[in-house]
């Protein structure tokens, strides 16, 4: 297996519980090598600087300080390990160090800087030996791996170079002196290649160590775990708006990183770039969450990743007639801010030639203008030049995407952004690659200009004027959803939904501006108006307003046929009602064709509730992969059923239970006949491009023939004659070390069936939660492990969750951030 490399910030090794925590999130991952680099307990690493500062100024309390943070890692170990004398030994060891070089300092009166980095640097050790000490504790592998011993590097003027050779080598010697699964390595420390002195890596290098390290280990992924859960569209603390990008490029990632994203450091990408390794930037404290992942390629979409700005500049301006035509002037001015040590943040210079703009730190501002003066004195005398000014307060703004390439309209939306906040643009660039537009503009306006860019690419003013259909269990918790969301969506996205429509089997609730959700069961109650759906549809489809869509929460076939002709009107249809996409062949590829007009045809509810069933069917199609059978439980009912089936009830009993739950249809029989699970067989088939039809699904239905008719209480009164015809199954089952499952599988060729099978109690379909969808589908990618889709399969709170996400879905196709 391939190393992965881990990276914890100082917030996450904070104290004795973030180390356990840091330890349990690595043990109860997959991969099972791994190089873990650390960095020190959150703010040591500051207050061994202070140290430093205090003993050369012959501070009175710096040996306070000292005790202070000794014991802060004598208690972490006390408080982490159960056998602590060996960590407190080695701690004791190295603060006795620290302390005499702290008194070397207060002697000499002085910080030299070969010192500083000694001590600097210690509190990386000190927390990979803990974390490492935690492993071996646990029974588990944990070799404390100190980076001075193998990492070689060389400091140059831009930054801290490693020597890969000879790194590799020590490595590599390290390692077959010391194999193991998993290494706690030391980060931000190295040693100078030219003389074995100890250095730093710098600010933010333990980012820079795991990638060096992730490199030196041929890792096959980075992950850098800090506390936000990624890399962010903008700073949320000033765009409260800002999204978690989930795949951005290295070159998307460096520009961010250069216009202040904090997350990540441009120099941490490199050794991971060099090896084409992806990074991750994960959370801690959400290790759930997938974060953001950092490759090569990227993710086309969106096309823009990124709004950020960086403060603290200023606006050098050179200007002058006599620049026109004369060759070699950038080249002046570049060399005389090279020879200021003067680093330029942006360049502009307009087709002219008039005159060219430079951006730096505001720091650097009077010496930036000084040498450009001095380097154009003969030109400034002659007033071939104009002048040579400086204005500070300049942010620069940065738009970053690889998708920008290409993309028509992207200044377009920048500067009509900035337009209408009213910002004044001092400065503008974009180079060839088309990746970054900058603009200079005043630092007052910077949170202003940053909003309203984010704005006008994450946020779209869209008013959805929508009608629903059927509001029973399903329809009430959506309504509840969207009830629920409305403020929030409307604020954060500026995504108005309307609900201006509501019927029912009888009548129907017309609202001209918008249903009052919170009372709208009453309002439909004492509605006149019968039910119409044609007038429904007018009136949805109200022209003032911009989309129109139709949620039918029915189980109605009559419904289903007034699709066609929503869609042909440019209406979405979202739906959970299995009869349009299993009912009959004719009418689906009607509602197909029509849906190719524009308007929406959303389903993904009517398979696995909330589940991402048909769009990870769709995923897979669409990548070009071929699906070779898909096979699961589709029915959360008879998941509910039969996992709780386990002889201490009758099979009758927990069917009313789960229908009083709310887990089946209306009338149980449509769960128990299998034709529900038919119907989602049905769908995924045609998804696939099969022109399945239900009555070609063989199906084993669990409805006695003599129940087939009458009421459904009739059949609930009826149910329990038949109680020890499936006690007998199960009996029979148990035996054999097995379990009943109510399954379908979908082969390539369209045959389908739906059975009650004896599952091995190893099976992945023996171990779901009670009311849990599994999918699994072998495809020509996933052949030997196929590709899992599980969770939740029934309730109106899910599969209003999974319509209420096609709403979103289609919203965002809309052109709304969400």
């Amino acid at each position: 297996m391939p190393f992965i490399a881990h990276k914890f910030g100082g917030s996450s090794v904070a104290n004795a519980e973030r180390y356990r925590h840091v330890a349990q999130l690595m043990l109860a991952r997959g991969d099972t090598e791994q190089a873990i680099v650390v960095s020190a307990m959150q703010g040591v690493t500051d207050r061994l600087i202070e140290l430093t500062r205090l003993a050369s100024a012959r501070a009175p309390d710096w040996n306070q300080k000292l005790a202070e943070l000794r014991d802060k890692h004598e208690s972490a170990a006390r408080e982490l390990l159960q056998k602590p004398d060996a960590m407190l030994a080695s701690y004791q060891a190295g603060f006795d160090d620290l302390a005499h070089l702290l008194r070397t300092m207060e002697l000499i009166a002085a910080a030299p800087d070969e010192m500083v980095e000694i001590v600097q640097g210690l509190g990386e050790v000190w927390s990979a030996m803990l974390l490492a000490a935690h492993f071996r504790e646990l029974g588990q592998p944990g070799v404390f791996l100190d980076a001075r011993e193998v990492l070689r590097v060389t400091p140059n003027e831009l930054h801290v170079g490693v020597d890969w050779l000879p790194s590799e080598k020590l490595l590599a010697r390290f390692r077959h002196q010391h194999p193991s699964t998993r290494y706690v390595i030391t980060g931000f420390v190295a040693r100078r290649n030219s003389n074995e002195r100890i250095t730093t890596l710098g600010r933010n290098g333990s980012d820079y160590s795991a990638s060096i390290f992730g490199a030196l280990f041929d890792a096959s992924e980075i992950h850098i775990w800090t506390d936000v859960d990624g890399v962010l569209s903008a700073d949320p603390r000033r765009v409260p708006e800002a999204v978690v990008l989930d795949h951005v490029s290295y070159n998307e990632a460096f520009e961010l990183a250069y216009f202040g994203a904090k997350v990540i450091h441009p120099q941490t990408m490199a050794p991971a770039t060099a090896k084409s390794i992806p990074v991750y930037i994960r959370n801690t404290f959400n290790p759930g969450h997938p974060g953001t992942r950092i490759d090569a390629l990227g993710g086309r979409e969106p096309p823009i990743k990124g709004i950020t700005t960086i403060g603290g500049l200023a606006l050098i301006t050179i200007e002058g007639a006599g620049m026109i035509g004369v060759p070699g002037t950038a080249e002046r001015v570049f060399a005389a801010l090279r020879g200021a040590k003067v680093s330029v943040t942006m360049i502009s210079q307009g087709s002219s030639e008039h005159s060219i703009c430079c951006v730096m730190h505001s720091a650097d501002a009077d010496r930036a203008r000084e040498v450009l003066a001095d380097a154009f004195g003969r030109e400034i005398a002659l007033g071939s030049i104009q002048r040579v000014v400086s204005e500070r307060g300049i942010s620069v703004l940065a738009v970053v995407g690889d998708g920008m390439a290409g993309t028509p309209g992207i200044c377009a939306q920048v500067f009509n952004a900035l337009g209408r906040a009213k910002v004044n643009v001092r400065a503008i660039a974009q180079g060839s690659s088309e990746r970054n537009i900058s603009v200079a503009i005043s630092e007052g306006e910077a949170t202003r200009a940053l909003r309203a860019v984010h704005a006008g690419f994450y946020l779209s003013a869209q008013t959805l004027s929508i009608g629903i259909v059927g509001p029973g269990q399903v329809g009430q918790a959506l309504l509840a959803q969207i009830r629920m969301a409305q403020p929030r969506l409307l604020q954060d996205n500026n995504v108005d939904l309307r609900v201006r429509a509501i019927s029912g089997s009888k009548r129907m609730l017309l609202e001209e501006l918008a249903i009052d959700l919170q009372g709208w069961k009453e309002s439909l109650q004492q509605s006149a108006l019968p039910c119409d759906l044609d007038a429904l549809a007018r009136h949805v489809r109200a022209e003032h307003l911009p989309h129109a869509m139709i949620i039918d929460c029915s189980a109605s076939s009559e419904v289903a046929e007034h699709y066609p002709k929503w869609l042909a009107a440019g209406i979405h249809v979202l739906t959970p009602n299995k009869q349009a996409g299993a009912g009959p062949l004719a009418r689906y590829r009607a509602i197909q064709a029509a849906a190719k007009s524009g308007a929406r045809w959303r389903y993904e509810a009517t398979v696995g509730a909330g589940l991402p069933v048909i769009g990870t069917l769709r995923d897979l199609i669409d990548t070009g992969d071929r699906i070779a059978r898909i096979e699961g439980i589709f029915s959360g009912t008879l998941a509910y059923l039969f996992n709780r089936f386990d002889g201490s009830q009758p099979f009758s009993a927990l069917v009313l239970d789960a229908k009083q739950a709310g887990y089946t249809e209306p009338d149980p029989r449509d769960d128990l006949s299998g034709l529900d699970v038919a119907r989602k067989l049905v769908i995924l088939a045609r998804e696939m491009g099969v022109p399945l039809e239900l009555q070609q699904v063989q199906v084993e239905s669990l409805v006695p023939d003599s129940l087939l008719d009458g009421s459904s209480e009739d059949f609930l009164h009826g149910l329990p004659a038949y109680d020890a015809a499936m006690t007998t199954r199960f009996v029979e089952a148990r035996a054999r070390g097995q379990v009943l499952r109510y399954c379908a599988v979908l082969e390539a060729d369209g045959t389908a069936l739906v059975q009650l099978r004896a599952l091995p109690a190893d099976h992945p379909f023996a171990h779901i939660a009670l009311t849990d969808n599994i999918v699994s589908f072998t495809t020509e990618r996933y052949h030997r492990n196929p590709l899992i889709v599980r969770g939740p399969g029934a309730g109106p709170d899910v599969t209003a969750a999974g319509v209420f996400a096609d709403l979103l879905r289609v919203a965002a196709s809309l052109g709304a951030r969400l």
